[in-house]
């Protein structure tokens, strides 16, 4: 048996790497670099023989049974070509791709594209460790045609509702834009939250703060806030109705305006304060459930910064490294072996007394959550300690967010007691609350929306003082406190993954597509961590609400997933479901074919929105998006609308004022005193800029400068377009090349640039001071580093024996040695950040000479 030879096919060199290490030398493991064949992407791919055949360009035959169309990319021929000349001497073949749909389909179209000969096992696994895989090997089992068939059906339904739609959408608003079936129903939630923020109604209410003591103790200073007033409780932010800006019920609450809240706090500077009721009582709380696929990417959002498609490429790496379980689950349950190895350590780090007396389990929600078998969790029946990971930066605290989070689950409730004192002051009544920690529990590992748990048990805890009724109490200082009730918050990636996973649109392996393609297709911008809907996806979603309204109804949608779950259990027909959606009475080809005799270009290119009780019609071009005035006898005078501007933030006087410019031309706001030009301060497509003279047909493109983040176009000065027009400055030249460096401001903030190569200033930096030193640090660190936290481990300077500049640099995937524009992995016993410190020129450039030799 020694003497035979074995393939196992996995998706990536990672995965391939780590599990070869559980595997005797006779099993060959070769990486298939994800999906080897898909539906043809554009004209070009479809074979010469089919060209002519109208459903083609579709992929998909949907008058024979709707066979798709499968094509081998280029890049994967060379793949193919080599995983057949591998599995000629083998015995036997294992496809160990990923346990869930898409590594199930991955499977079948290898066996469908190689045609095996020899027997052939399909090895699952969740986790990458030696128990794990040898267990795989053991427990083989065939593909699984219905889980093939649901992807399928997936992937078809997908290509139908997208190559269907798109092209109506290009012809009714602009050419290129598409529709895709769950990133519309995403970019509808992103664009309703938007128009709730038009039809807001700001409140202003007024309240007061008091920083009170006990009579006797200075000191002990605390905060209460004003409830109610001569028995009537203060109105809040809560009492307001969002949309009409008016109180919900005026009878059951006391409104104060500023000069009542005035008279109010001088009326009570004299009176009795004292306390009227102390209330103190215990709780406990738990810790949240083991990480899903969906609750990551919100905590690793939240805490972390990272979007969610970042997040699960972050995660791909950990479990491929063998680190953590699979990464696309619905299922939050542990397995015993999870359970004991977090018990376990929870005993070894924190001491029994931390240890809940019973184990915590967890159970699905839903039935779709048998695609993967558990939570997402550090890896094996021995967690490995974060700090022993030989992980940094975005993996390490991904993997630390896990470990965490699991370690959490089987550890004692905490223990808080919370306190409430009211207070009466005159005809007032005030109210302050504490908390205290009893016995912090899994608090003392993991804290939500702290990443720092010792500090967090500080931020939790608001002590009060001890004060029984009837106490004194002395009002340091009394605050009355204006209040403006807010619009509801936009989406963040965190809350757009819970609001799809509440509604049940998508699955754990789309959410970040949607959220990903939405940003890409430019339907939607990052404003911070807030997804605001650009003017063109509120027109795309606009159209797809007027005149197809089921297909992005999110029951419909829910309702088509579930449809996939039954083809996955085989309680479902594809064929049937297929046949209906597409061709059926109301279908999606008759239903596009309807419409689009009915929808007018014009019409769709137009949104109408209504902003303080007035109508803006904002028109979506090709050059962005426009308004237009029409005069008596005038030509239409049209004006573009900054793309940074958010729907709900545009206003009609905003509109008022670009039309006013737009007709009138524009007015300098000075001369610049070099070339006696005029200087003019203007708004465009990209927002606000300045002009240096004017468009001539000698000059066609005169100077432009834009302004500096946070200015305000009506209040720029001259002084302010004289230093943003000297732009860029000449910092001096690199040592190296010779060639410039230069500062510049841009679309996306200040930068330095040298030879193609741009770095952004950090918020420490100022574009007009910062020096050629600064500028070659920046331009010396790994480009993205600041936004993965990567940082200089090392910096070893000119090192003679390589004639070149050397660092070792924190990178996306751990520590690594830059050599001028060459970057080599650090060997594994060289990346312990204490080794690095130590480590010498003559070790560094032996690293680089070996690597180089390879």
């Amino acid at each position: 048996m020694a003497d035979k030879k074995y393939l196992v096919i996995v998706e990536s060199p990672t995965k391939a790497k780590t599990i070869r290490k559980f595997l005797p030398s006779n099993y060959i493991v070769e990486a298939s670099m994800g999906h080897i064949r898909d539906l043809p992407q554009s004209a070009s791919d479809i074979p010469a023989a089919l060209k002519k055949e109208e459903w083609a360009k579709l992929g998909v035959n949907v008058d024979e049974d709707f066979e798709p169309l499968y094509i081998v990319p280029k890049d994967k021929k060379k793949i193919i070509t080599d995983l057949k000349s591998k599995m000629k001497d083998v015995a036997t073949i294992y496809l160990a791709t990923d346990e869930d749909r898409e590594g199930e389909s991955i499977s079948w179209h290898l066996l469908e594209l190689l045609k095996p000969k020899v027997p052939v096992k399909r090895m699952v696994f969740h986790e990458i460790t030696k128990t794990a895989i040898q267990k795989a090997l053991k427990e083989t089992r065939e593909v699984d045609d219905k889980l093939v068939r649901a992807q399928e059906t997936r992937r078809i339904l997908d290509r139908l509702y997208g190559y269907t739609l798109s092209p109506l959408i290009w012809k009714k608003i602009a050419y290129g834009l598409s529709a895709g079936r769950v990133q519309s129903t995403g970019l509808r939630m992103i664009a309703e939250r938007e128009r709730e923020r038009m039809r807001f109604k700001r409140s202003v209410y007024w309240d007061i703060k008091a920083q009170v003591h006990p009579a006797a103790d200075k000191k002990a200073l605390f905060e209460a806030k004003l409830t109610s007033v001569k028995g009537g409780r203060v109105a809040g932010g809560k009492d307001f109705d969002g949309l009409t800006g008016k109180l919900v019920d005026e009878k059951k609450v006391v409104l104060l305006d500023e000069k009542k809240s005035k008279d109010l706090a001088k009326n009570i500077e004299k009176a009795e304060w004292k306390v009227t009721s102390v209330e103190e009582k215990t709780f406990n709380s738990k810790p949240a459930i083991p990480f899903i696929t969906s609750t990551l990417q919100m905590e690793a959002n939240r805490k972390l910064g990272m979007s969610s498609k970042d997040t699960m490429r972050t995660a791909q790496r950990l479990y491929e490294e063998g680190l953590i379980t699979y990464m696309r689950t619905d299922s939050p349950n542990l397995s015993q072996e999870a359970i004991n190895a977090a018990r376990n350590m929870v005993v070894e780090l924190y001491g029994k007394e931390y240890l809940n007396p019973e184990v915590r389990q967890y159970a699905a929600k839903q039935k779709g959550a048998q695609e993967a078998h558990e939570a997402i969790r550090p890896a094996g029946a021995e967690f490995t300690h974060p700090d022993k990971t030989g992980m940094s930066g975005r993996e390490l605290a991904l993997y630390e967010l896990i470990w965490k989070r699991t370690m959490a689950t089987q550890m004692k409730e905490a223990e808080k007691a919370s306190m409430t004192i009211k207070i009466e002051a005159g005809d007032a009544e005030f109210s302050a609350s504490g908390t205290r920690i009893l016995f912090p529990g899994f608090l003392r590992v993991y804290v939500e929306g702290s990443d720092d748990p010792e500090a967090a048990l500080e931020d939790k805890e608001v002590i009060l003082p001890v004060l029984k009724k009837g106490d004194s109490l002395k009002a340091a200082t009394i605050t009355p406190d204006m209040h403006e009730t807010k619009p509801p918050a936009r989406f963040t990636e965190a809350s757009i993954v819970q609001a799809l996973e509440k509604e049940g649109v998508g699955r754990p392996s789309t959410y970040a597509s949607i959220i990903g393609t939405i940003l890409d297709r430019g339907y939607v911008r990052k404003e911070g961590s807030a997804l605001v809907p650009t003017f063109t996806g509120m027109a795309v979603i606009q159209l797809l609400e007027n005149h197809f309204e089921h297909l992005v109804d999110y029951s419909f949608t829910s309702e088509m997933e579930e449809s996939l779950d039954k083809i996955a259990y085989g309680e479902e027909d594809w064929l049937k479901y297929l046949t209906k959606f597409y061709k059926g009475k109301g279908g999606l080809a008759k239903k596009v074919e309807e419409q689009d005799k009915k929808i007018k270009p014009e019409e769709s290119r137009t949104i109408h929105i209504m902003k303080d009780g007035k109508p803006m019609d904002i028109k979506v071009g090709r050059f962005g998006p426009y308004v237009v005035e029409k005069g008596e006898g005038k030509e239409e005078v049209h004006a573009s609308i900054p793309e940074d501007i958010a729907p709900a933030d545009l206003d009609p006087e905003q509109i008022k004022e670009l039309l006013k410019n737009q007709a009138n031309g524009p007015t300098p706001i000075g001369t610049d005193p070099k070339t006696k030009e005029k200087i003019y301060c203007l708004v465009g497509r990209y927002g606000a800029y300045f002009q240096l003279g004017e468009v001539t047909e000698e000059n066609p493109k005169p100077k432009r400068a834009s302004l500096p983040k946070g200015k305000d176009p009506k209040t720029a000065t001259i002084e302010d377009a004289i230093q943003a027009l000297s732009l860029p400055r000449e910092l001096g030249v690199h040592p190296e090349t010779k060639k410039p460096i230069l500062a510049n401001n841009g679309r996306f903030g200040p930068y330095v640039m040298h030879d193609g190569n741009f770095r952004s200033l950090k918020k420490e930096d100022d574009l007009f001071t910062v020096d050629l030193k600064r500028a070659l640090e920046l331009l010396n660190e790994e480009k993205g580093a600041s936004r993965r936290g990567g940082k200089v481990l090392k910096d070893f300077g000119l090192v003679a024996k390589l004639k070149k500049k050397v660092q070792v640099l924190d990178g996306k995937y751990g520590p690594y040695i830059k050599v001028g524009t060459k970057n080599i992995t650090l060997p594994e016993d060289k990346r312990d950040p204490k080794v690095i410190e130590k480590m010498t020129e003559a070790e560094l450039a032996s690293i680089v000479l070996a690597a180089a030799k390879k």
